[in-house]
């Protein structure tokens, strides 16, 4: 675990210093399209099913209902326009390079869920997943992203518990970058 956090720490800030000015330039463009704050805080679930804030770069309108985005009835309409792509490109979930460095979030784990997505933290809770610090990226993530059922996403969370290791971490990471290249598994 300390070399985990160790390396999460030092990727993170290393990732911040290339990333800046993609950062910059996202929040000036979150800032120009659409009213409301550049960052959408929400609250999310971490490691033994603790509550954070967990910011995101806003991609959806600040009228939008605090719920899962596949629970939204229509869910284009409350885009911004931006919204799509920094989904799509995942540059949305840049901010949460911050989680990294303070140690609430991994670049590997769980993705966290919100904190009203009650079917999916009890079932995590039931398999020992909330032991795990929430990630930006994850087994889950790999094998289906947004599409996955609940009981889908949590058997591959369980599998990472079981599999985790340094190998394991680099492999997510490296099949993370070829799905966001190639835009898989995001339904908006």
């Amino acid at each position: 675990m300390g070399l985990k956090r160790a390396v999460d720490f030092f990727l993170a800030l290393i990732a911040l210093a290339i990333l800046l000015v993609p950062i910059l330039v996202v929040a000036l463009c979150v800032r120009l399209t659409s009213p409301g704050p550049i960052l959408y805080w929400s609250k999310r679930v971490g490691r033994f099913n603790q509550i954070f804030m967990m910011p995101k770069f806003r991609s959806m309108r600040v009228d939008t209902p605090t719920v899962a985005t596949h629970l939204l009835e229509n869910p284009d309409r409350f885009l911004t326009p931006i919204g799509s792509f920094l989904r799509k490109s995942s540059l949305d979930e840049l901010p949460q390079l911050w989680c990294i460095l303070e140690g609430r979030m991994s670049f590997v784990g769980p993705r966290p869920a919100l904190y009203n997505q009650y079917d999916l933290i009890e079932l995590r809770t039931t398999h020992g997943v909330d032991k795990l610090l929430p990630g930006l990226t994850g087994w889950a993530q790999i094998n289906g992203r947004d599409e996955l059922p609940i009981p889908e996403k949590v058997k591959f969370d369980v599998e990472y518990l079981e599999r985790r290791s340094f190998g394991f971490d680099i492999r997510i990471l490296f099949l993370t970058a070829e799905k966001v290249i190639r835009r898989k598994g995001i339904r908006h």
